[in-house]
């Protein structure tokens, strides 16, 4: 038995066996070969399991995310009997004598490079498929598993190294029930999609995909950070009995799904949600969300080989909107680049990607693929509540350039007879220092403020959100930023306009209390933790948080704002 500490990333308690999902040492050496028909036996052998794996793992794409994404592994299983790859290395363990292993990347490096010189894009795509099946006959020959999550089918924990996004959001709850990683950070984006998908989470362990081998029994708190690793039957059944507690509590909280967010002295606020794809709503309605505080459109763009069309788009956005039944649904525009990439646009590597080349910064040089987004959001806006939130704003010039673009493709789609809506607030995230201090004058122009504290608190702290050497420096209640978050809201009362949050502090017991003294108008969050954030708000008294709020701007660091929350929470709980 032994324990990792790590840090809490998602809510919940987890048992069950070990699954890495990691990278597989598919190193090997030149080998001299003198049973020739032995070592093509073993190719082939290994060859038909490839084959068989890829069918089994078709049926199970094709099962759970439908024909589109399973046609991936079709691809694959033609490439495995295509006679010009295969034969090509059969002769050469024959005529040279050499391993399989190394017949086969020889070969096989041959057809990469050639398809990858060719301008077909098509015939590139190939060269990628090749490359994938010549990871997964290799493994075979080295006697190596590869790991997929699409083909699990017990309960298990994921163990990483990190989890992307895309793989984040492919896991299946039946079977994940948690996971934990070396690196990452409370804000990484894994740890966001845990929250969404309800699977508890330990991230930053730097440890864990070192000492866990594939089923060891742990158990991961979602509450605490710790990471346990094949744990006693004592252990395991005082996790149990904590399981149990905190299904209670939910179950309490459950009680709240179809009440409005009112404090105690009658001020209400509005509880959204932070959602990634139109799947997320059922998640949404069944926390009782009160709107879309941020839909992140980057995972449209996500996991595939190509820019969403413009239909694809307007179904996603429509969807959603249909779905709200009239509430708010904020949406950002495409937000990639920092850890979120889009292999197929090919950008150039940035030493500082966080800095870099990203967001609104993308959109506004890549302009056919924002004005593609722009419009199939005008075309979807007739079914809901639609605001339009550009990201990563640093000067009113790019606020004042993308929505020039949002007024030209609106009117060039209303002259061809489109219905669009003319109720279309438009506003902007605050993630930048230099936006926060210029809130005053962004205010006079746009329709709203949504606060995005996850890069906010990363750039005003100089301390990289996805580092867990710095994590103590990601600090939501340091009273810098404390006084960002008021300067925006302040500005944004001023002009008759509102402020919301959609980033991580928007959902921390912790801060609520500050941030609902401090006037925030809406708290968007990871759906899970709405129902929770209701019931404390049901506790608080704004104008007392209004001076809880007052004190903590005053005081010189994080710690010292913790501890007077804390007290005051302790005191309202007496």
């Amino acid at each position: 038995m032994s324990l990792l500490q790590g840090i809490a990333a998602s809510s919940g308690i987890a048992i069950a066996k070990a699954y890495r999902l990691v990278e597989p040492d598919l190193s090997f050496t030149k080998q001299t070969i003198e049973d020739v028909a032995a070592e093509t036996a073993r190719f082939e052998a290994a060859m038909a399991t490839s084959i068989s794996e890829l069918e089994a793992i078709q049926k199970v794409a094709e099962r759970e995310l439908g024909a589109e994404e399973a046609a991936i592994f079709t691809a694959h299983i033609l490439v495995l009997n295509d006679p010009e790859l295969i034969n090509p290395i059969k002769d050469k363990i024959n005529t040279e004598k050499v391993n399989a292993e190394h017949a086969l990347q020889e070969t096989t490096d041959m057809f990469i490079s050639m398809f990858e010189a060719m301008e077909n894009e098509y015939m590139q795509e190939r060269a990628a498929d090749i490359r994938d099946v010549t990871k997964r006959i290799l493994s075979h020959l080295l006697g190596v598993k590869i790991v997929n999550p699409s083909t699990i089918s017990e309960e298990v924990i994921i163990i990483a190294e990190d989890l992307t996004p895309s793989d984040t959001a492919q896991l299946n709850r039946n079977f994940v029930k948690g996971f934990a990683t070396d690196i990452g950070g409370r804000t990484s984006h894994s740890a966001i999609m845990a929250r969404s998908l309800e699977i508890p989470a330990v991230v930053g362990t730097q440890e864990a995909t070192r000492q866990i081998q594939d089923g060891d029994i742990l158990i991961v708190d979602g509450l605490t950070g710790k990471l346990h690793i094949n744990p006693t039957e004592e252990l395991i059944a005082e996790y149990e009995a904590e399981q149990q507690k905190f299904e209670a509590q939910k179950a309490e909280w459950a009680k709240l799904v179809n009440e409005k967010t009112m404090t105690v002295d009658g001020e209400h606020v509005e509880l959204a949600a932070n959602i990634g794809t139109p799947e997320d709503l059922v998640g949404v309605m069944n926390n009782g969300g009160e709107g879309i505080g941020l839909y992140r459109t980057e995972f449209l763009y996500m996991g595939r080989d190509q820019l969403p069309t413009e239909d694809e788009q307007f179904e996603a956005y429509k969807k959603v909107l249909e779905g709200m039944e009239g509430k708010p649904v904020v949406v950002r525009t495409l937000d990639i680049g920092g850890d979120k990439e889009l292999p197929y646009l090919q950008l150039p590597e940035e030493m500082n990607p966080f800095l870099g080349f990203r967001a609104i910064r993308l959109c506004l040089e890549e302009q056919e693929i924002f004005r593609t987004q722009l419009r199939a959001l005008l075309r979807a806006s007739i079914f809901g509540n639609l605001k339009i939130m550009f990201p990563m704003i640093a000067t009113l010039d790019e606020f004042r350039q993308a929505k020039a673009m949002l007024a030209e493709e609106k009117e060039a789609l209303v002259s061809a007879g489109e219905k669009v809506s003319e109720d279309i607030e438009v506003g902007i995230m605050v993630e930048i220092p230099s936006t926060a201090i210029q809130a005053e004058l962004f205010a006079k122009e746009v329709d709203f403020f949504s606060i995005g504290t996850n890069d906010l608190i990363q750039y005003t702290m100089a301390a990289d959100r996805m580092n867990e050497r710095v994590s103590y420096l990601y600090q939501p209640y340091n009273p810098a930023i404390l006084r960002l978050v008021k300067m925006v809201i302040d500005a944004s009362h001023r002009e008759g306009k509102w402020t919301g949050m959609c980033g991580e502090m928007a959902g921390d017991e912790l801060a609520i209390p500050l941030l609902l003294g401090m006037g925030l108008d809406e708290f968007s969050m990871s759906a899970t933790s709405i129902l929770q954030a209701r019931s404390q708000i049901r506790g608080l008294k704004k104008s007392d948080m209004a001076a809880l709020a007052e004190e903590a701007l005053q005081m010189g660091t994080a710690e010292e704002v913790v501890q007077a929350v804390k007290e005051k929470l302790s005191f309202i709980t007496q």
